[in-house]
């Protein structure tokens, strides 16, 4: 009889393997230096293993860790502070941000990685010019990471209608050097369980000198290059001024499209620009939350998806979004894309979870490591409690109602356990690697100063969300 690290017994797992969503009953796990060892029928693992440590899932949904494809956690410090106003970026967000120290960015960051790992998300995938603090937090708290560091030459100003964006070759350069910098000092740390990402902003905002660095570096690093991709009006704008073509095609007339990128949004492409995307083989991720509450736009994740291209969900920034919490995006990108079709049967729930799991860990380039239950992969895994009023009552036959509760009902919070590599990060729906009261004591502290500072900008702007303010509506 063989001894591994840690056996999950449960009534039910949900193992992503396949075409659907790989249902097993009265199974269990075999888990073994953070590797799955076996999936098998309970009786047949009593008589073949022994742990050290054995989890009784019962009356709990057993899953893949949920994918979080992009995020700006830093931003995680300006939650609330741009919701429900047209001029998202200058009237919103500016007041507040330009007040964010680097090291309030790290408070926000480590606040928005807690709030996505107690809902259940294993792989973070996070964006933004200063990662350090976000790859320290994601290696102490032993989650995966799945980081790109920010790529950019136009000088960071605020822009009049019309007017090109200034690029300074030395800002790219710095960004390329910080770069090689993350990349040596978390590259596959930990066994593998951190990737880092070369991150371009966007077509608009990086020269043609320096993206063709980019898809150099990408090829001699062996590593993703994960860019917005059509994210508005704005960067059409730019790329037309510029070279007279929109990003898609432009990028693809440069070969810079293929395998290696993860293109974010897409929220502005036209229909023959997103089939040209998918046609490269790159792949997309989808934030449904932030681009419905900045855009009022569903971004073309179902074009994409037809024209044989992989998408995978994210949660953007807390000022646009408000939450990291993947639970609610598929629950949005379903009913958002049933109501931009009108049919009911677009992006049914276990599409949408195979989009969470899975889908998203081949969009991103990890889906041989995690995303399902399978013999070798990493021991990356949710327990979801089926008692809790979400989540009930249970039903097995004539259907099974775990896939349509956990995407059109479950918040989150149901979430028990999560574990990644085999280590317990999550227990009891508390948090075992890190001090969430800390974390958000630290963050409030920075909010206050930046509240304080951002008022006279805030007040002469005068946005929306000011008026509402003046009028006792917030």
């Amino acid at each position: 009889m063989k001894t591994v690290d840690t056996i999950v017994k449960a009534e039910h797992i949900l193992t992503m393997e396949g075409e659907g969503v790989g249902y097993l009953a009265d199974h269990a796990v075999a888990i073994d230096r953070g590797r799955i060892e076996a999936v098998a029928p309970w009786s047949e693992m009593e008589g073949t293993y022994r742990a050290e440590q054995v989890i009784d899932a019962a009356h709990k949904l057993l899953l893949p860790g949920l994918i979080d494809g992009h995020m700006h956690t830093s931003e995680g410090i300006l939650r609330g502070l741009a919701q429900d106003i047209g001029n998202w970026m200058m009237e919103g967000v500016m007041p507040f941000s330009e007040q964010c120290s680097e090291k309030a960015g790290a408070a926000g960051s480590r606040l928005a990685i807690a709030e996505a790992v107690l809902a259940g998300t294993t792989t973070i995938g996070d964006d933004g010019m200063q990662m350090d603090a976000s790859c320290a937090f994601v290696e102490k708290i032993g989650a995966r990471g799945n980081i790109s560091v920010r790529i950019r030459d136009a000088v960071n100003r605020v822009y009049r209608a019309g007017e090109l964006y200034e690029y300074l070759p030395e800002l790219g350069e710095q960004s390329l050097e910080r770069f090689r910098q993350i990349y040596r000092r978390y590259h596959d740390r930990d066994n593998g369980r951190i990737k880092i990402r070369l991150g371009p902003q966007g077509a608009d905002f990086v020269s043609l000198e320096t993206l063709q660095k980019v898809k150099k570096l990408a090829r001699e690093y062996g590593t993703k290059i994960h860019i917005h991709l059509e994210q508005g009006s704005r960067e059409a704008r730019q790329m037309e001024m510029r070279y007279g073509m929109r990003s898609i095609p432009w990028l693809a007339q440069m070969n810079f499209l293929d395998g290696d990128v993860i293109g974010i949004h897409l929220t502005d492409a036209y229909d023959d620009e997103v089939r040209l995307a998918a046609s490269t083989g790159a792949s997309m991720v989808l934030c449904s939350a932030s681009i419905g509450i900045i855009d009022g736009i569903v971004p073309p994740a179902k074009l994409f998806q037809d024209a044989g291209g992989l998408v995978g969900l994210g949660s953007d920034q807390a000022p646009g979004n408000n939450c990291h919490n993947i639970f609610s995006e598929m629950k949005l990108t379903a009913l958002f894309n049933k109501i931009k079709y009108g049919d009911p049967e677009v992006m049914p729930a276990w599409k949408v979870l195979r989009m969470a799991t899975i889908e998203g860990a081949r969009a991103l380039g990890i889906g041989e490591v995690t995303g399902s239950i399978r013999e070798g992969k990493a021991a990356d895994l949710i327990l979801v409690n089926l008692k809790a009023p979400t989540m009930a009552p249970v039903y097995t036959a004539p259907m099974r109602n775990f896939v349509p509760n956990l995407v059109y009902s479950a918040h989150g919070d149901e979430v028990d356990t999560v574990m990644v590599d085999g280590r317990l990060l999550v227990q009891g729906g508390k948090p075992v690697t890190f001090d969430l009261k800390e974390i958000v004591a630290e963050a409030q502290s920075y909010a206050d100063q930046i509240g304080a500072l951002a008022e006279p900008k805030f007040r002469e702007i005068n946005g929306q969300n000011a008026r509402y303010m003046a009028e006792g509506k917030l």
